[in-house]
């Protein structure tokens, strides 16, 4: 493939979506401008797959393997703090996590597709809506996805802060955490501060339940397994001198391996009723199983490590880089059909879902090239 996407066009295009950032299937204008870009690069266009997604089709020039690749559309409820000249225009909404980003790199590799038309099969470029904890992939594949556009494999990719910028990283295996939601209510009667022996103190066994909590990852975990259980809102009375009646906590579990997930719930499901057995109050727990470990397909992984090297290099890429904490709902697709996500360094900078970040620019050729060539691959390889 010798031909390269119009970079500037797309650093635009980038710029544009940054500046009108929309929230998880609120995405319109953004779906709006990437079905007209796919349209003039000559793909056929579907729009509104599982609300606001765009799918664009690029046809080889004879029949053969359907291959997908997936940039996530949608931004998240930050204040952008730096005064860029193409800062958001949307109050409270930013493209924090760089999907204005991997919506250029893709469109990038459509380019070159579409300029490429001597091969046997198709290539599927999907802009999934609501990626960030309203999953978004979920919505696309109940409205036929995979089988409407017959796409027999898929490939992500996401922006890493901190890794070289260009650097590009995969592994087999789970790539990123499972992600579930932790929601508490602790209730006792309340009363006067001065008589706790009379009330029951939600703010006592919210903060014994805090404790521990922390003892599944530090202590009853093995060891070997990558986990974090994070307690991140706990809210609780109005005043200094009453006990109140009810205390709320939420927070997150996440972990790099299915047991060690069921094992995570059954811990913290025992911990909520031991803490309210000790300190005499009512615990409820609604524990939502949100997105699962995203797992690279082996044989998938080993040809993304394989493009990777060709596109940047074999001294730029880790073929078996360290799984992390974040999650995606890639992981949907990935449960349905063979695939693999990666990652590419974005540089130094703030990280993602930070008010100070940003996406590199440089790195959208790269993406665009990495994400052609591999769907090529990927359709050579099934042929």
């Amino acid at each position: 493939m010798t031909s390269l996407p119009d970079l500037d066009r797309l650093r635009a295009f980038r710029h544009d979506v940054h500046a009108h950032p929309e929230l998880a299937f609120a995405e319109h204008r953004t779906a709006d401008v990437i079905a007209d870009y796919l349209r003039g690069l000559g793909a056929e266009v579907t729009t509104g797959v599982g609300g606001t997604g765009v799918v664009g089709v690029i046809r080889g020039t004879s029949a053969g393997p359907t291959i997908g690749l997936r940039a996530d559309m949608d931004a998240l409820p930050i204040v952008e703090r730096q005064p860029r000249p193409y800062a958001s225009t949307s109050s409270g909404v930013m493209h924090a996590c760089g999907h204005d980003g991997h919506c250029a790199m893709l469109l990038g590799a459509a380019e070159m597709l579409c300029a490429a038309t001597e091969f046997a099969g198709n290539v599927v470029v999907v802009f999934q809506p609501a990626e960030e904890g309203a999953a978004g992939a979920v919505a696309m594949l109940d409205d036929g996805l995979l089988a409407r556009f017959g796409i027999e494999e898929i490939y992500g990719i996401h922006n890493i802060p901190g890794i070289d910028a260009g650097d590009i990283a995969v592994r087999a295996g789970t790539q990123l955490a499972s992600f579930d939601d932790l929601d508490i209510t602790i209730t006792a009667p309340g009363g006067h501060a001065m008589a706790p022996h009379l009330a029951g103190d939600v703010i006592v066994a919210g903060s014994a339940l805090v404790t521990a909590l922390q003892t599944i990852v530090a202590r009853r975990l093995d060891p070997a397994v990558r986990a974090v259980v994070s307690i991140t809102q706990f809210v609780a009375g109005d005043t200094n001198n009453v006990l109140p009646p009810t205390a709320r906590l939420r927070g997150t579990a996440r972990c790099l391996s299915a047991d060690a997930r069921d094992e995570i719930q059954r811990m913290v499901t025992d911990i909520c009723a031991s803490t309210a057995t000790a300190h005499g109050v009512d615990v409820a727990l609604t524990y939502e199983r949100r997105y699962p470990c995203t797992v690279n397909e082996p044989g998938c992984a080993a040809r993304a490590a394989a493009v990777a090297a060709d596109v940047v290099g074999a001294d730029r890429v880790d073929a078996n880089c360290d799984g992390i904490l974040a999650a995606e709902d890639f992981a949907f697709f990935l449960q349905q059909i063979p695939g693999a996500y990666a990652f590419i360094g974005n540089g130094a900078g703030a990280p993602v879902h930070n008010p100070d970040y940003d996406f590199n620019d440089d790195i959208i050729g790269v993406g665009a090239k990495f994400l052609a060539a591999l769907a090529l691959r990927a359709i050579a390889d099934r042929a």
